[in-house]
């Protein structure tokens, strides 16, 4: 089989630092043939470092109807990511959008819609499932280590964490600001260890108490003026079943409890936990249980993990574009499938409704759902 011609749509530090990468390490399966960038500068830049024989373009529909091109990757801010991807697909290209899906539902709807009227495959980014720990853990939600799990917690906490490149602190653009930006992954890994996508309710606040106070930033001090999104976001996430999320999203909180894309089960037969240990500074993987009436606990440090292409130097990166390329020449599902991130999306959107409103939103009904999904959210783990 010839090689997938890809399109790279944006070409900021995404595409740099996961896309790319990953993408050239797939040099028997994949080509890299063209950049788009409303800065041409960008895009002839990614060529010379990636693939200098590439084509460059400044406007994504030139790219999206390239006939040349088989697959697309959406790396740009979020406000684009549903007319791009919608046009791609329609173009019938197969696309990776980066996350969050949309930044509201209306357009991630548009965007499962143009997926199933092309036929071409559409995922989402959402790298934080192709870690060793979420891999290790994932895998024992679904062997049923931990039983039925009904309370959970979403952990996306930096104490000063505010990203000042890009256009991060953008409403207009970005959608928002931490929930948004981290707690989706946070969210989206929960979700999917319980592989639940049943939503019955959702109660959220936002804050910004400290953006006008502080400075001291990871990443160098920001601009209270032009910081017009959230600083932190909490919810309460109900669903259908009885089971709860407690999700928790922040750019500046003062905390020493700092977790980003992590999540904490609890289980009829026990437990897991992801945290930071903060004198080792190394993030950890713990499961919780009974053995013989005496309470235990299992650390796991650095768990072994599943590899597609290099079983020594695999990044969790090179985990997510390699199973993405397979499954399109496998033609199967691949691991993140866009029901499951529309649900992610949608919980988002209500958490900002709520926090605006003051009031509990309450989801569709399970009949809804089935006409608008099937049994689309349900997964079946990570397959090589």
């Amino acid at each position: 089989m010839s090689k997938l011609r890809v399109g790279i749509i944006g070409c900021g530090a995404i595409a740099f630092q996961k896309h790319l990468p990953a993408l050239i390490k797939l040099n028997d399966k994949v080509e890299v043939v063209a950049f788009c960038s409303n800065d041409e500068a960008k895009a002839r830049n990614a060529a010379e470092k990636f693939s200098k024989n590439a084509k460059i373009y400044t406007d994504y529909r030139e790219l999206v109807n390239d006939s040349n091109i088989d697959v697309v990757h959406v790396c740009t801010p979020n406000v684009l990511h549903a007319p791009i991807t919608v046009a791609a697909l329609d173009a019938g290209k197969h696309v990776m959008c980066e996350k969050p899906m949309a930044t509201n539902s209306n357009e991630a709807k548009e965007m499962l819609n143009a997926a199933k009227r092309s036929g071409k495959t559409l995922t989402i980014s959402y790298q934080n499932r192709f870690r060793r720990d979420s891999l290790l853990l994932k895998e024992a939600c679904d062997r049923g280590d931990l039983g039925e799990i009904y309370v959970a917690k979403a952990h996306a906490v930096r104490r000063r964490g505010v990203p000042t490149w890009g256009v991060f602190m953008n409403k207009e653009l970005q959608g928002g600001g931490p929930l948004i930006d981290i707690g989706t992954h946070a969210l989206d890994l929960t979700l999917w260890c319980m592989n639940n996508y049943e939503v019955d309710s959702v109660t959220g606040v936002t804050f910004n108490k400290l953006k006008n106070q502080y400075q001291a930033n990871l990443f160098g001090p920001w601009d209270p003026q032009t910081f017009n999104v959230e600083e932190s976001a909490f919810a309460f996430i109900k669903m259908k079943n009885g089971a709860t999320i407690y999700l928790e999203a922040a750019w500046i909180l003062n905390t020493l409890d700092e977790r980003e894309a992590m999540t904490t089960l609890s289980g009829t037969k026990g437990g897991a936990e992801m945290r930071r240990n903060i004198l080792t500074n190394n993030d950890e993987l713990l499961f919780n249980s009974e053995m013989c009436g005496r309470l235990i606990e299992t650390k796991v440090q650095n768990p072994a993990g599943v590899a597609y292409n290099s079983p020594i130097e695999e990044t969790d990166a090179d985990r997510e574009i390699g199973q993405w390329i397979n499954a399109i020449l496998e033609e199967k599902a691949p691991v993140v499938t866009p029901e499951q991130a529309y649900m992610v999306t949608r919980i988002l959107e209500a958490i900002y409704e709520s926090a605006e409103t003051g009031k509990t939103i309450e989801f569709m009904n399970k009949d809804e759902e089935n006409i608008l999904f099937g049994d689309h959210f349900k997964d079946e783990g990570l397959k090589k």
